[in-house]
């Protein structure tokens, strides 16, 4: 019995001596330190939400604090809204009595949605601060985001509150046709440099009618949205060498998240979809990137000319082409969860100084893959004309980043002139890349390009690549896709090799 009169004993000296409390706090006395004296939200387009970022707090001294008010300088107008260690306060804007432990931080977590009429005129920036305490102890850290204004697209509302559909291979989707004189924009079939567009939905080229991207254009695609030209109707991009890392004169697509950590990530939004019926397309110096599928071919009626673009991080292909003509020069495709080109149930292709890479991890992906078939179609099979490549580079991370898929029912007609290719696997008659003259000519197999960085979708290459000087001049381009004159012999792929800077 008294063994366990004693421990209770403890137990009760224990437990009062445990109840000096934790939140017995001080005034804070201003000395309160930040993991950053500026936080910096990424641009963001007027009316959209931005990222989440963060701001740590820390109290290096001995004492529990309590800070009397946390709030924006701006009080309850300011743009931005917060939570601080979970809490939200008076409408994410005004935070009373925090207590903030010894030695211990607290996280502020921040976001805003601000209009362009909100910035300073001068230079787009909105700002305000997060002030700590008030009067002789007050601290502040400044915040700052990059209004950008836009041309806006997107589908009405219909009476009954649902949103306007466009039909595309037979499915009714979220979408709207581009009109020549709309009541706000104006001509919505040219598309400028004098600001970005956001489109939300699938943007669609009525019948008839042709599109154009002038040099400089910058197009934003939201979730689940895209471009779809319709029956008869063109795409043309006219986009233009550029001079600088700023691609000032490229057409550029992609999403419409602005801030660095969305920069690479596939899939924030569809694809441009060229109809079965679509005629007369011409691209020249796009870059598309982070779409689901990049350029999405449906047969159209005539032959698309594709030159000096680039296409990076598409969840499934970069262009997928089914029975199209297309003629290609120096195009750069990267990054691809199926295939960074697949040519599917035929058609005719010619593919000329152009770098088709795969580092998706995906042990089945391809850079390359062609076929003559389709499950689904009638019949099932199509003649595939012809697949030329000419001074290419076919490399990538996976084993074998060339697939052909023939079916002996139709044609398969394809042929490789002084190319680069990955291919582990030699053992089938399909691939015998020394001996097959009448399908592969001068390959180079298996040898490193040293592509300058393939992370950041950089393919230049330098003197040292195998690349280098490999290829035939009866196929050259005269001019790289940046625009500088090739040597003879030329080099492969899309660049003409420069010296990586230091």
């Amino acid at each position: 019995m008294r063994q366990y009169f004693t421990i209770f004993i403890l137990g009760l000296i224990l437990a009062f001596g445990s109840c000096r409390t934790d939140f017995d706090t001080v005034a804070s006395t201003g000395d309160l330190k930040f993991s950053k004296d500026t936080v910096y939200l990424d641009t963001v387009f007027k009316n959209i939400g931005s990222s989440t970022y963060q701001l740590k707090v820390y109290n290096r001294s001995k004492n529990d604090i309590s800070i009397p008010i946390v709030q924006f300088k701006k009080g309850l107008s300011s743009k931005y809204r917060m939570t601080v260690d979970g809490m939200t306060g008076t409408n994410g804007k005004i935070f009373k009595d925090v207590t903030l432990l010894a030695k211990d931080s607290l996280y502020i977590f921040i976001e805003t949605t601000a209009d362009i009429t909100d910035a300073n005129p001068t230079d787009f920036l909105y700002t305000d601060e997060i002030q700590f305490d008030s009067g002789a102890n007050l601290q502040e850290a400044a915040l700052v985001t990059l209004i950008q204004d836009a041309v806006f697209l997107y589908p009405n509302q219909n009476p009954d509150g649902t949103k306007e559909k466009i039909k595309i291979d037979g499915k009714d989707v979220d979408g709207f046709y581009l009109s020549e004189s709309d009541a706000v924009n104006g001509n919505e079939l040219i598309f400028t440099k004098q600001k970005p567009y956001v489109i939300y939905g699938y943007a669609g080229v009525p019948d008839n009618k042709t599109v154009t991207f002038e040099a400089g254009a910058r197009v934003h695609f939201h979730a689940n949205s895209g471009l779809y030209v319709g029956n008869n109707a063109s795409l043309q991009i006219n986009g233009t060498a550029s001079k600088t890392d700023q691609l000032e004169n490229e057409v550029i697509f992609e999403g419409d998240r602005l801030e660095s950590l969305y920069s690479n990530i596939p899939g924030q939004w569809k694809s441009v979809i060229f109809s079965n019926g679509s005629a007369n397309h011409s691209i020249n110096h796009l870059t598309l990137k982070n779409a689901v599928t990049g350029l999405d071919f449906k047969n159209p009626s005539n032959t698309v000319e594709i030159k000096d673009t680039q296409i990076y991080n598409c969840v499934e292909y970069g262009i997928l082409a089914e029975n199209s003509h297309i003629i290609a020069e120096n195009i750069v495709i990267n990054y691809a969860g199926i295939a960074s080109l697949l040519c599917v149930y035929g058609g005719d292709y010619s593919f000329t100084h152009c770098t088709f890479n795969n580092n998706w991890s995906n042990p089945s992906h391809f850079a390359v893959s062609l076929s003559n078939s389709l499950t689904g179609k009638t019949p099932e099979t199509n003649a595939l004309t012809n697949a030329t490549f000419n001074n290419c580079i076919i490399f990538g991370s996976n084993f074998n980043e060339l697939n052909l898929s023939k079916n002996t029912s139709a044609a398969f007609v394809y042929q490789f002139n002084n190319c680069l290719l990955k291919f582990g696997n030699t053992s089938n008659p399909d691939y015998q890349f020394k001996s097959d003259t009448q399908h592969y000519n001068n390959i180079i197999l298996n040898e490193n390009p040293k592509f300058y960085n393939v992370a950041q979708n950089k393919f230049n290459i330098d003197k040292t690549s195998a690349a280098f000087a490999k290829g035939n001049p009866a196929y050259i381009i005269p001019l790289d896709i940046l625009g500088i004159t090739r040597t003879s012999p030329p080099d492969l792929g899309a660049y003409q090799s420069q010296d990586f800077p230091k």
